[in-house]
């Protein structure tokens, strides 16, 4: 199994981080790519639509999932 590893990203100007496996980042990256977009803008994008009692590396790892499902914008 892959190490988690932390990352810092800027989201309406403020600075937070979160922690992934590799796979996950690596299909996160992909998928910014299919629809055009920066990893921050996606990051961005999952962590307003995420429910407040969610952690952001959650919601990540779901959008993921759900992008692997049904191969469209979770």
């Amino acid at each position: 199994m892959s190490a988690v590893e932390k990352r810092s990203v800027t989201i309406r100007g403020h600075r937070t981080s979160y922690s992934l496996e590799k796979p996950f980042y690596d299909d996160l990256l992909a998928i910014a790519a299919a629809r055009k977009l920066t990893l921050a803008a996606l990051v961005a994008e999952i962590d307003a639509t995420r429910p407040r009692d969610a952690n952001l590396s959650s919601a990540l790892r779901l959008y993921v999932l759900e992008w692997a499902k049904h191969g469209t914008n979770a």
